[in-house]
């Protein structure tokens, strides 16, 4: 069905213009969203059910809006990391890192910070923070020293983090599926522009910190007494988990060569691990692990994002986001670098209020919609990658900005140590507009200089 004929068919129903009807949808979704009052995937299902209830799509276009590559990379990485964390290879590192600085206290700052700024280029950011910030208590409890500019580094290095690779942040995810780009893409462009940010970030902690991190002797050495191979609690699952993640990695590495989707290689993935796994167990047992295992999967954050590609789509067939994309154009006079610095900064002070996720879902068809006019897919990369940094950076903005940071409020409030919405705001502003800052320094060297 065509658009115009979709158009139709929309305004007989509802006797409105479709783009109306369309931007109304995405609006009360979006609010809702916002108000976090409801479930996400809920509401992203609801409103795709809306899309097509109102004739603006039909089942059959509804499905063509949605990136399977997309869902297929998110279900496969969350399987991997769910049955991998088992092993505790992740809070191995973790304590064998702050054993390694002699459990100093401004060692250790800079150990989990960088510790948890390379977990989320791999996981997720929310697994990263569920893995790092319970060692964090157990660290700083035995030295006995305050743990929140460890929690609130640690909340930052993850959405930095996350931003070096293309499977690190949902939006690096979403962007890359959307333009075919690969593992490597992400790592050239956008590991230097992180790795700078975060010794930048680490360096300010240090120096504003340092004179508050101080311990006894007799604390350090409680630390020291940890056995981080107490930590590891299958060492035959570490074998096996780590040998399909070196192979995972390595097919995200070459997937530009071999013509493999991302996706297809994280199934692919999943499914050995859960092979593995399993080989050799009873029937029931193995059935039982396979049942545990598909639980470890998101299934909130999977039905969301489903919900929202139908619902930017519905908003892409009624012509939308081209005219938003053609008004984009007119504002910033088809210039390339205007559209680049200005989306950077859009993108990070959105994405500090609201989700980046559906932000970024509906960014893309929108800047997709421009490249005709403005020299293509090649010339418009700066402004694709300034997407990626405002929307990743721009998360560390509040404390509602990313998943993550809620996920670690939560911890600490049940550790006695809240981290209070307005006192986050002290540190969460100034970071995030330095990190902009050098993210657009970067940009503009990098392409415009």
């Amino acid at each position: 069905m065509q658009v115009t004929d979709l158009a139709q068919a929309t305004a007989s129903v509802w006797g409105l213009d479709p783009k109306v009807v369309a931007t109304t949808i995405v609006v009360v979704c979006y609010a809702i969203l916002f108000t976090e009052k409801l479930n996400r995937a809920v509401v992203a299902l609801l409103g795709a059910a809306f899309m097509i209830f109102s004739g603006i799509l039909t089942q059959e276009t509804a499905l063509k809006g949605i990136d399977f590559n997309t869902i297929a990379l998110l279900v496969g990485m969350m399987t991997i990391v769910g049955i991998s964390e088992k092993s505790g290879m992740f809070q191995y590192v973790a304590v064998w890192g702050a054993k390694k600085v002699h459990a100093n206290p401004r060692g250790l700052l800079i150990v989990l910070a960088f510790v948890t700024a390379i977990f989320s280029a791999f996981l997720d950011n929310v697994t990263t923070v569920l893995l790092i910030v319970p060692v964090t208590f157990q660290i700083t409890r035995k030295l006995k020293i305050n743990p929140y500019p460890y929690l609130i580094l640690e909340i930052f290095a993850s959405n930095i983090g996350g931003t070096s690779t293309l499977i690190g942040d949902p939006p690096n995810i979403l962007i890359g599926s959307a333009l075919q780009l690969s593992f490597m893409d992400f790592v050239y462009e956008l590991a230097p522009v992180v790795t700078i940010t975060m010794i930048v970030l680490v360096f300010g902690f240090d120096l504003i910190w340092h004179k508050s991190l101080l311990t006894t002797e007799k604390s350090k050495q409680a630390v020291m007494k940890i056995n981080e191979k107490d930590t590891i609690t299958d060492w035959t699952l570490l074998g096996k988990s780590l040998f399909v993640l070196t192979l995972v990695i390595i097919g995200f590495v070459s997937a530009e060569h071999i013509h493999i989707a991302n996706g297809t290689i994280a199934i692919a993935g999943a499914a050995v691990l859960l092979l593995l796994y399993t080989f050799g167990n009873r029937h029931d047992e193995r059935e039982r692990k396979v049942e545990e295992s598909f639980n470890l999967v998101d299934w909130t954050t999977i039905f969301f994002f489903s919900g929202l590609f139908v619902i930017v789509y519905g908003l892409e067939e009624t012509g939308i986001l081209r005219m938003l994309g053609q008004m984009f154009i007119d504002l910033t006079d088809g210039s390339i670098q205007k559209s680049t610095m200005l989306i950077i900064w859009i993108s990070a002070v959105l994405s500090s209020a609201i989700d980046n996720i559906p932000f970024v879902a509906t960014m893309i068809p929108m800047i997709k919609s421009m490249e005709a006019s403005m020299g293509g897919r090649e010339a418009m990369m700066p402004v694709w990658w300034a997407l990626s940094l405002g929307a990743c950076f721009g998360g560390n903005g509040t404390l509602i900005g990313a998943s993550a940071n809620v996920i670690v409020a939560g911890m600490a409030q049940r550790e006695g140590h809240p981290i209070h919405f307005m006192r986050f705001l002290i540190w969460s502003i100034p970071v995030m507009l330095i990190s902009v800052l050098i993210a657009t320094v970067y940009l503009h060297i990098q392409y415009f200089a």
